[in-house]
């Protein structure tokens, strides 16, 4: 069959949730076409050819990106079957068949129904969960845009391309605002260390030297997941690489960050998102402010960065407590380690949610895929959003929009605005691409299907 496979957004990555697939459709005998429309335009010529459209859906902004594709291909060709696969498939959409956690298997069940005329009946068949074990082959990248489309690692005034993998899917914890507790239920599944290895390689031929993990939490494997960073350094020494971890974890596991080091960790993804204990309590994130502080301590003892994600705003958010997160930024001199955008992250409370246990909602909102609740501080986080969202288009800095969020912050809470430049360490490693999994999409983001096609 002539199966065309969507990616709408991965962070600034190139997809490797389009490229794994990929090779497992190969594989099987299928002729496959690729399309990125984070960075290639919308293609009607595209959908003219295939049989069957997969959009690969591994988070909120990807998920609300796809909708927006499956509509317009069924706009164009309304007898094309689409399936939704990834980690937000379980989320209901326009799609014919989703399939969530490790899709591979049955996406090939899928179009093998669909070359034999079978049907897919029934809810159960149409939404579903797969965990079971699967053979994992090499991601196929050749039909991708090249690297240099795509985030680099910046250091200062200087980039390097970026490369991008998984060493495991799932996650053991069940955080609960997080979307992987949902479908894989305290569980993982490891990628073959030959498999990453490979597609390291194949991408540093293509240019890279950095890769990222993108793991949910690369220390839940940790002695698979370090096996892999100490094959990598010992391969590719001079390639660098940043992971995602959890503060529990990197305390836990405090042994294991001078190896970090020594294979090449530049910096460390941590979802720290609130300095409230009650908030931590109700997302079950199983660490404290204090340990945070220690967690950043830790990292830069051994010449590795943290780069913290943040949740500012949840039903129980009060002015003082964006604030809190504005000076723990400020006193631990992380100014020029946090996107802007994590300022205005609201809590999304997809279908399915372990929040739903912990919390008040009202009616489920299609268009955000999210309960509804409301908040004090809906208003601050949706001036805090335009203000970020509208510096990002005109160039802002991190630093420039870090003061344009903390006076109106500040000033919403009744404290006095600090006064005084904060001294900026430039050359912290980031990658350039700024938006993240849980923020909503762009204007720019949404626009992509009125661009010409290529």
């Amino acid at each position: 069959m002539h199966v065309l496979l969507v990616s709408t957004y991965e962070l600034g990555h190139q997809p490797l949730h389009v490229a794994s697939p990929a090779a497992a459709l190969r594989a099987a005998g299928h002729e496959v076409a690729t399309l990125d429309i984070a960075v290639s335009d919308w293609a009607p010529d595209l959908v003219t050819w295939a049989d069957a459209a997969a959009f690969s859906v591994p988070m909120h902004t990807a998920m609300r990106l796809a909708i927006k594709g499956a509509e317009e291909i069924k706009r164009q060709r309304s007898d094309v079957p689409i399936c939704f696969y990834g980690l937000y498939a379980t989320v209901k959409g326009p799609a014919d068949v989703a399939i969530a956690g490790e899709y591979e298997p049955g996406l090939l069940e899928w179009l093998t129904a669909l070359d034999r005329s079978a049907s897919v009946n029934g809810e159960a068949a149409a939404r579903r969960i797969s965990l079971g074990r699967q053979r994992f082959h090499l991601p196929v990248r050749t039909t991708l845009p090249p690297l240099d489309r795509y985030a680099r690692l910046e250091i200062g005034s200087s980039q390097r391309l970026a490369g991008y993998v998984e060493a495991s899917h799932g996650c053991v914890h069940r955080c609960r605002h997080c979307p992987v507790p949902v479908v894989y239920d305290g569980r993982t599944r490891r990628v073959p260390v030959d498999v990453v290895i490979e597609d390291v390689e194949q991408q540093v031929r293509a240019g890279a030297e950095h890769i990222t993990f993108g793991d949910p939490d690369f220390l839940n494997r940790w002695a698979h997941s370090m096996k892999i960073v100490e094959l990598l350094h010992a391969r590719f020494p001079d390639v660098t690489f940043d992971i995602t971890t959890k503060v529990s974890h990197l305390l836990r596991y405090a042994s294991l960050v001078p190896l970090l080091a020594e294979y090449g960790c530049l910096f460390v993804v941590s979802a720290f998102e609130s300095m409230n204990e009650t908030i931590l309590g109700r997302l079950d994130k199983g660490h404290t402010a204090a340990d945070a502080s220690r967690a950043v301590r830790l990292l830069r003892e051994h010449g590795i960065e943290i780069r913290p994600s943040w949740l500012p705003f949840t039903p129980w958010t009060t002015a003082d407590d964006v604030a809190d997160i504005l000076d723990f930024v400020a006193t631990h001199d992380l100014v020029g380690n946090v996107d802007p955008v994590q300022y205005t992250i609201r809590l999304l409370v997809p279908e399915g949610s372990l929040m739903l246990d912990v919390m008040d909602v009202g009616d489920y909102d299609a268009d955000t895929l999210s309960y509804v609740w409301t908040s004090p501080t809906d208003d601050l986080q949706r001036e805090l959003a335009q203000i970020v969202e509208e510096g990002s288009e005109r160039g802002s800095s991190g630093t420039e929009l870090f003061y344009a969020v903390r006076r109106v912050v500040f000033t919403a809470a009744g404290r006095e605005v600090p006064i005084g430049d904060i001294e900026i360490d430039g050359d912290r490693p980031r990658l350039t691409e700024p938006w993240f999994c849980c923020a909503e999409p762009t204007k720019g983001q949404f626009a992509f299907i009125t661009k010409e096609s290529v």
